[in-house]
């Protein structure tokens, strides 16, 4: 049976970036079950604290919301990246199951988080889309693992633009910034260099 999950950021009670969210939702929807109806997500989340960033996550699947669960949210430390080279990781749906993505994980060895690349180009890190600068413009990868919520956002405002970017091109960037709908834009921000990336 097929669970999904949209996460979402909550600032002061109000629901960061919805309509994204709604979008992708209903888009899986229609996709796995071909619903005639769409969900409105600001219906089901409602959690109120003031001067918190809350975390929402939303489970769903063929007959609606399931789930919805709210904790405070801090952003982890990320320093330093290992590049890991899966061809066949599918992750084109925001699904409660991560077992693939976990796998990976566990050969991050020293490092903080890893960059998945599959077929020689740079996807996702384990939880974010990610961005890289050449000095004068961000760009993400053509072909993320998943079409986050923020990097939807961010292509829209023309922020960040997309791009292949080979595994071995890494070097040839100065800046590699991790996002998604918890994490804005430039909060995780790394130099490209041999001791914040390993291939």
């Amino acid at each position: 049976m097929y669970q999904f999950v949209e996460t979402i950021k909550l600032i002061d009670g109000c629901a960061c970036n919805i309509g994204y969210h709604n979008d992708r939702l209903n888009k899986t929807r229609h996709h796995f079950w071909q619903t005639e109806t769409d969900i409105d997500l600001n219906n089901y989340v409602n959690f109120q604290e003031n001067n918190a960033t809350i975390k929402a996550r939303v489970v769903y699947g063929e007959n609606g919301i399931q789930n919805i669960s709210y904790s405070k949210y801090t952003i982890r430390i990320i320093k330093k990246l290992k590049i890991i080279t899966d061809n066949n990781i599918n992750y084109s749906f925001k699904s409660t199951d991560r077992s693939e993505i976990n796998k990976l994980v566990e050969k991050k060895d020293e490092c903080d988080e890893i960059i998945i690349s599959k077929n020689e180009l740079l996807t996702d890190s384990s939880f974010t889309n990610i961005a890289l600068s050449d000095g004068k413009i961000w760009y993400t990868p053509k072909a993320p693992l998943l079409h986050g919520t923020k990097r939807s956002c961010l292509i829209d405002e023309k922020r960040i633009i997309e791009k292949d970017i080979n595994k071995n091109d890494i070097f040839k960037y100065k800046a590699i910034r991790l996002f998604n709908a918890m994490i804005d834009f430039g909060d995780i921000h790394i130099p490209i260099n041999n001791e914040t990336i390993l291939l």
